[in-house]
């Protein structure tokens, strides 16, 4: 499975396992930590695929890949 796929399931376990209530205060902060570093990359991820697709769409109409690095510009 790959790394977005699984950050987002395992993101959906945790928050799932919160909405219970049932943890104790520092295992809910444990878990409430992971999710947000989970959310972080997967927001990362996102955002370079976002910036993947406009570089796509910027060569006139013509969907030729060029590299992508993350925070700059082809």
């Amino acid at each position: 499975m790959p790394k977005f796929e699984s950050n987002l399931k395992r993101l959906d376990q945790i928050v799932t396992e919160l909405e219970k209530g049932e943890l104790p205060l520092e295992q809910s902060l444990t878990l409430f930590e992971e999710g947000v570093q989970l959310s972080a990359d997967c927001r990362k991820e996102l955002q370079e695929a976002e910036g993947k697709v406009e570089i796509l769409l910027k060569q006139g109409g013509k969907l030729q890949a060029q590299p992508y690095e993350a925070g700059g510009k082809p």
